[in-house]
């Protein structure tokens, strides 16, 4: 306990240094204070019901979506936080593509304060991991930024490590649904036995068809895992 005080400590003390010589902007209006500001906070798109209970596609027409229903997901469920439109997906951009790796701390104040209102049976997180070559290419990886923040708020450990991607696979962004899953088909494993009979939260950024989320649920529940749900912040329509 005592080391994580003097963790938390530490870094209080850097983000007031960094602010006093880079003071934080709102990345939707530019206003002094914070990365995101009450008013910009108030304009990301929640995803509210109906959506499918299992991967959380917006959807009216029963408990689950099509897909889901003919083609039952390893992963228990997914839920996102907000449409991947407008302020929403801004934010995303600024953390992926940007280097605005500061801003993985508000936005998983806000994935905390969705588990508090939406609890999910969970013991352990672990985000979903980018192959070691695309981690060269950006500097980090913004799940494990996400995951990490949210370790610290809502005091679960993480599985930093534990699961891996096998293969540099081609960006999903311009596939399609089927075509996504093929391409991380067996694409991840777990190196030890971390999970085993634990309740994982997979943490990601942004959720597309589920391809990727359901391709890591499968090698944690090879690897044991009692439970897998997914928690991203936000989900494309």
């Amino acid at each position: 306990m005592q080391a994580i005080t003097l963790q938390t400590a530490l870094r209080q003390s850097r983000d007031l240094l960094l602010d006093l010589i880079f003071p934080r902007r709102c990345i939707g209006c530019g206003a002094e204070g914070e990365f995101l500001c009450r008013s910009c906070l108030n304009l990301l798109p929640s995803l509210t019901p109906p959506y499918c209970e299992c991967c959380a596609v917006p959807f009216s027409g029963g408990r689950l979506c099509p897909n889901c229903l003919n083609s039952p997901p390893a992963i228990d469920g997914v839920r996102s936080l907000f449409l991947h439109r407008g302020m929403a997906r801004d934010a995303v951009h600024h953390l992926k593509y940007r280097n605005l790796k500061a801003l993985a701390r508000p936005l998983a104040k806000l994935m905390a304060e969705y588990l508090e209102s939406n609890p999910l049976p969970t013991d352990i997180l672990v985000a979903v991991p980018l192959h070691s070559k695309r981690v060269r290419q950006r500097g980090y990886n913004q799940s494990d930024l996400l995951a990490e923040e949210l370790s610290h708020l809502i005091d679960l450990p993480t599985a930093s490590g534990s699961l891996v991607r096998l293969r540099n696979t081609p960006s999903q962004v311009s596939l399609g649904a089927e075509a996504r899953r093929s391409n991380v088909q067996g694409a991840f494993r777990c190196k030890n036995q971390v999970c085993q009979g634990k309740g994982v939260l997979l943490v990601d950024d942004v959720c597309t068809t589920g391809a990727t989320l359901n391709a890591c649920a499968l090698a944690l529940k090879e690897a044991g895992a009692a439970s897998v749900w997914g928690l991203t912040f936000s989900r494309e329509q």
